[in-house]
């Protein structure tokens, strides 16, 4: 028993003393009194006071209160505070449920002005015990919006806090007390819900800001000034992730590993245990960390195993080794390239045998159907993790294989630049390669058309082969004549701009020319025009008809479908899974090509922001050192819409999140770029043997064209 003597507000608390809510009052100011048996709490606690009592048992079993302590509490005129009860005198409480896509909603305006009616509040992972009220305080329910839920509260909203209608008491039907443990967020606007409960609970008191530090959060406070190794620190970090959060596959944990990945939905279901050892890369690893979050805090995994994330994994692992001269992380990154091209499915097969028009290319997962799709920008974005290993670790054990898989993205893009979103194996098989090799078609999406043209551009540098340079330019020049009416966005306007500043920027290494610089300039400041005094680069739809993914159109909507972190432009959010890191990269690549301060400034801000913002947790060491895809600037928190059905707002995706991010910080230490750190490739050499195989009938030599 924890007793605190002349206490102004004369709360006492029933719990056991792990509860998050005694934690952070036992650390303010306020006197309370604990016990860990409910009888006692309401025997000991003084008449016309409050006693809370809390969920221990949660989320198996609910709080039972015998009838005749309800009875005593009511004679000494108690205030009472009840968590995911049991019973509850003179309600009906029916079964137990769980959410799914469904969030907390203030449904009253007792909490303004610091929360609005219709604001919505995270609870990841609960479970509640059903109770009729036809004037709840916060319910549940499933509701599209970033903030508020801007289509209202559904007919089926079930109440989550309430007061009762006849008795003094407060009852939450789950545990609100577990916000901590749970991670709820935003972290303000549960710190305004418990600071109104206790007010309920202590009418009388001054009660302050109610505050803790949250098991998951930002390395720096937004004012917080950075240390000067602070870049370095959090390439470092980024790098350990890989390791700490037990991603790499080892074979003692393999079978698990597969066994879970066809066993779960999606492949997506509880992490590593604490014993998986962290391979060595000779076995791939595991595509990253869910967004779903539990009642204890731990995150989902998603057991995939992708060729893109493995090729973009093995670039970051590689610069954290050059880093930390670590033998041991540049071993594990050429163990990852070996396993994309020599013994994984992913280059075999089909991709295997000269005579198949997929000869080449790299599958875009390790499980059927999906071992027979090809995305242009995946296999871009694993090319150009295998060609900066093979800079880093002065290695060419790959090169044949890659200029494989350059020469069949390039066969299957047609004479206008373009290849189209992704193509299969049937239709490859059924089509042959130069079908799409003579089709005159038009992709205007950079998210799925542009790094397979910074690829083509980079081949061109090392072959002087001019089919790269004339199919990468030709798409070039037809998106940007097409911009911005033309675009199709996937997930928003932000994320196409900042795929097409790579290409743009490379462009300009093979062919350096006012135009070319006036097209990167345009895309760079319409990016930046958006970027906040943080550094943060804040999202931004595209026009309504051009957008594959667009924020739910109705509270059913939410969570069925891909989707942006945001509901409407303005929302205060970047999204490092589409946008953030590929522009970080671009503006990175941009500034190395050009020299012009105007990419290394913005660049600059972004980098001090993302240090800021990479993930500190002693609580979940399998976090730490990552980045979530969606962070709100505003807050300094890491809230969004979370309506994405596979990658929402906590995902940590290890390729085209944590990959490229801790690639760019590691660049800016070594004072380098992708481009320059590969300019040493030995690759033409394999040229000249696969071109009559591949493409046959093509010229090796050819005049450098003028656009």
């Amino acid at each position: 028993m924890k007793r605190l003597e002349n206490s102004v507000c004369g709360l006492t608390l029933a719990c056991n003393a792990r509860n998050d809510l005694l934690s952070v009052l036992l650390g303010s100011n306020l006197a309370v009194q604990h016990f860990s048996d409910t009888r006692e709490a309401i025997e000991k606690a003084l008449p016309n006071t409050c006693v809370m009592i809390l969920s221990d048992g949660y989320p198996k079993k609910t709080r039972i209160i015998e009838p005749s302590l309800f009875a005593l509490a009511f004679r000494k005129k108690l205030r009472i505070y009840l968590e995911f009860p049991a019973a509850v005198p003179g309600l009906q409480v029916g079964g137990m449920r769980e959410t799914k896509w469904e969030r907390a909603v203030v449904s009253s305006n007792v909490f303004a002005p610091d929360l609005s009616k219709l604001r919505i509040l995270g609870m990841p992972a609960c479970r509640y015990v059903n109770i009729a009220d036809t004037d709840p305080l916060i319910v549940m329910g499933r509701v599209a919006g970033f903030d508020s839920a801007v289509y209202g509260l559904p007919q089926n909203a079930a109440p989550i806090l309430f007061r009762h209608p006849k008795r003094e008491m407060l009852i939450a039907t789950t545990k609100l007390s577990q916000f901590m443990t749970g991670r709820f967020a935003p972290m303000e606007a549960w710190s305004a819900v418990w600071r109104w409960i206790l007010r309920w609970c202590c009418p009388k008191a001054k009660i302050p800001r109610v505050a803790w530090v949250p098991r998951v959060r930002t390395s720096y406070l937004p004012d917080e000034a950075l240390p000067r190794d602070a870049e370095r620190n959090a390439a470092l970090r980024g790098g350990e992730w890989f390791i700490n959060s037990r991603i790499l596959i080892d074979s003692a944990w393999q079978d698990e590993a597969l066994r879970r990945l066809k066993k779960f939905p999606d492949g997506t279901g509880p992490g590593p245990r604490k014993n998986f050892l962290a391979g060595d890369g000779s076995l791939g690893l595991l595509e990253g960390a869910s967004s779903k979050i539990h009642h204890d805090g731990r995150q989902d995994w998603r057991y995939h195993i992708r060729n893109d994330c493995i090729g973009e994994s093995s670039m970051a692992i590689a610069l954290a080794g050059v880093l930390a001269q670590d033998k041991n992380l540049k071993s594990i990154a050429a163990n990852l390239n070996d396993f994309i091209y020599f013994k994984s499915i992913f280059a075999q097969g089909p991709r295997a045998n000269p005579e198949s028009p997929s000869y080449g290319l790299l599958s875009w997962d390790s499980l059927p159907p999906a071992d027979g799709v090809y995305y242009g920008d995946d296999n871009a974005r694993s090319m150009m993790g295998t060609m900066l290993v093979s800079g880093v670790i002065q290695s060419g054990c790959w090169d044949e294989a890659l200029m494989k898989c350059l020469l069949a993205n390039l066969r299957t893009t047609g004479p206008l630049g373009f290849r189209g979103n992704r193509l299969d194996e049937a239709g490859l098989q059924k089509n042959g390669w130069q079908h799409y090799w003579t089709a005159e078609r038009t992709n205007y999406a950079p998210h799925y058309e542009s790094w397979l043209w910074a690829c083509f551009l980079w081949a061109y540098s090392r072959t002087r082969f001019q089919p790269f340079l004339e199919r990468a330019l030709a798409g070039i020049r037809m998106t940007m004549d097409a911009y911005p009416d033309e675009w199709h966005w996937t997930n928003g306007i932000q994320q196409e701009r900042a795929r097409m500043l790579l290409p743009l920027a490379w462009l300009l290494r093979v062919d350096d020319r006012a135009l070319h610089r006036k097209w990167l300039k345009l895309i760079a400041k319409d990016i930046l025009a958006h970027q906040d005094l943080s550094g943060a680069i804040r999202e931004e739809l595209g026009s309504a008809g051009h957008g594959s993914y667009g924020p739910p159109a109705s509270n059913e909507a939410y969570g069925t479908a891909e989707a942006p972190l945001i509901q409407k432009n303005g929302d205060p959010l970047c999204d490092l899974l589409y946008t953030t890191n590929f522009a970080f990269a671009g503006l990175h690549e941009a500034a190395a090509a050009t020299g012009d301060s105007y990419y290394r400034k913005s660049s600059d801000k972004l980098a001090a922001f993302l240090c800021r913002i990479q993930i500190q947790s002693e609580k979940h060491p399998e976090l730490a050192g990552g980045w979530f895809r969606a962070f709100d600037f505003n807050r300094w928190d890491y809230w969004a819409s979370n309506a994405d059905l596979a990658w929402g707002a906590w995902c940590i995706e290890s390729g085209w999140t944590q990959a490229w991010i801790t690639s760019v910080l590691a660049m800016r230490e070594l004072k380098s770029s992708l481009w320059d750190l590969t300019a040493k490739s030995r690759i033409a050499r394999h040229l000249k043997p696969l071109i009559p195989g591949m493409l046959p009938g093509l010229k090796l030599t050819a005049r450098f064209s003028k656009t």
